[in-house]
């Protein structure tokens, strides 16, 4: 993991991973404005590239939490992601679980800038999280050092006051100061009204999709192929064919077949699960556990059906079975044709990247969405960018699914949300920055939401 580290982020005098604050620090053609601290080693700028280190340094702020681990250190795999995919340098052969999911080279969108992380918010085990007076330190320290981008995945659940909500006030400090400031939009869609991070000077993005993803199909035994993201290390013999079952079939006698349609907790009998294939309704917030609860009743693959509202959404999830995520229509044909079949069976491919996926982009569901409840006359989100299976380094102090029982680990990881959306932004403000850096603030915020190109494929596709 330390070596994948090494090529990815550059020579590190440590390879600290840390989440949350990501800054960018430019250095093309000037001296970075960063100086040497006692924390993070000596070094002397004298030209360009005279700062032999990608990761020129990481700060935490745990004054206000009981945080049983005081580090930088990435435990959950976020801020590794996020750092990465806002300035992570080029790394050739990338894939996820070694099986053809997303071949190619990664990079981050300032894959040559150097890159600072503060780390500001805590494991939720601790009665912290994020704190107000953590949050404004990072902020603060992060000016003090001159970073050029300050990059922030994390929002509250609902939209506060600008006068009360520590993101607003800090990076008003940070744009005060000529710093551009990234924000994710918040992960409480489609319903309306739910934006967070819904000041003027901050620079909010929604998540939306690729023109690629995931590819897996669920072959039923009438014939009929339904399409679905999949990301598994673990595969099913090719065309054999399993029994197939709705979860609400297959509940406990003491579980309501509700709760069981969900794969919820405890709902599932393994007798009447073992051996097959069960279909579940996706349950937004619980998905791996979804997952989870279908491999140890004994089930041998999973097909996650999505609901009316995420009709749009092809998330692949790193589940402990082999399990594909269909959309809302095909979770109604699998659910009509389990019921009037008197044994109804299917088998799953292996998941391939498909690209293109068309339309795309598209606004994912889950991306908060206006209006904005604190100032209704000033438009939010911004901007979109990919925050959807979204391929980036990742910590190997958790599982690959954030699962205690799950002992897989990774370098590498798709994760979903508008915290991977915000630092592609992040990147390119970056770039931006670099080639000119007398710009303001808004002047680049401007600039990169006012321009746009027409994709030919999407042409292509409009002309059918």
């Amino acid at each position: 993991m330390e070596q994948f580290l090494r090529t990815l982020l550059g020579r590190g005098q440590d390879m600290v991973k840390a989440q949350s604050l990501v800054t960018l620090i430019q250095v093309y053609g000037q001296n970075p404005r960063v100086l040497a601290t006692k924390e993070w080693g000596q070094f002397h700028p004298s030209g360009r590239g005279s700062v032999k280190w990608k990761l020129v340094g990481v700060r935490f702020f745990s004054q206000c939490s009981d945080a049983l681990f005081s580090s930088a250190r990435d435990t959950d795999g976020h801020g590794s992601h996020t750092l990465s995919t806002a300035g992570g340098n080029f790394v050739d052969g990338v894939n996820v679980f070694g099986n053809g999911n997303g071949n190619g080279t990664a990079k981050g969108g300032s894959p040559k800038a150097h890159v600072a992380a503060y780390k500001v918010c805590w494991p939720i085990m601790s009665t912290g999280s994020c704190y107000f007076a953590d949050i404004l330190a990072g902020f603060e320290a992060a000016i003090s050092d001159g970073v050029d981008v300050i990059s922030v995945s994390l929002g509250g659940r609902q939209p506060e006051e600008l006068f009360s909500d520590p993101i607003s006030i800090g990076s008003f400090h940070a744009v005060s100061n000529g710093r551009v400031v990234a924000s994710s939009a918040g992960n409480r869609g489609p319903y309306p009204g739910t934006i967070s991070n819904v000041a003027p000077w901050l620079f909010t993005v929604a998540a939306s999709t690729t023109d690629s993803d995931f590819t897996s199909y669920v072959k039923l035994g009438d014939k009929k192929k339904l399409k679905g993201p999949r990301l598994s290390s673990m595969g099913l013999p090719s065309k054999k064919f399993y029994p197939l079952i709705s979860a609400e079939n297959a509940n406990k006698a003491n579980a309501l077949p509700q709760e069981a349609k969900l794969c919820r907790e405890g709902t599932l009998d393994a007798e009447k699960l073992k051996g097959k294939i069960v279909v579940c309704l996706e349950d937004k917030f619980s998905v791996v556990l979804q997952g989870s609860e279908a491999a140890s009743a004994g089930a041998v693959g999973m097909v996650l059906a999505n609901d009316g509202q995420n009709l749009y959404d092809f998330m692949a999830y790193p589940h402990v079975l082999p399990a594909s995520h269909i959309n809302y229509t095909d979770g109604e044909y699998i659910y009509s044709y389990i019921k009037h079949k008197m044994n109804p069976v299917s088998y799953m491919t292996k998941p391939k990247t498909k690209f293109p996926t068309i339309p795309a982009p598209v606004v994912a569901s889950f991306s908060s969405r206006g209006p904005n409840t604190i100032q209704p006359s000033i438009l939010k989100p911004d901007i979109t960018a990919p925050g959807v299976n979204i391929i980036a380094a990742y910590s190997e102090a958790t599982s690959v699914s954030g699962l205690l029982s799950d002992d897989r680990r990774v370098p590498l990881n798709s994760l979903t949300g508008t915290s991977m959306a915000c630092p592609h932004v992040s990147g390119i403000v970056g770039l931006l920055k670099t080639l000119h850096p007398e710009w303001s603030p808004a002047a680049i915020k401007s600039a990169i939401m006012t321009t746009g190109i027409r994709m030919w494929k999407f042409l292509i596709f409009t002309s059918l």
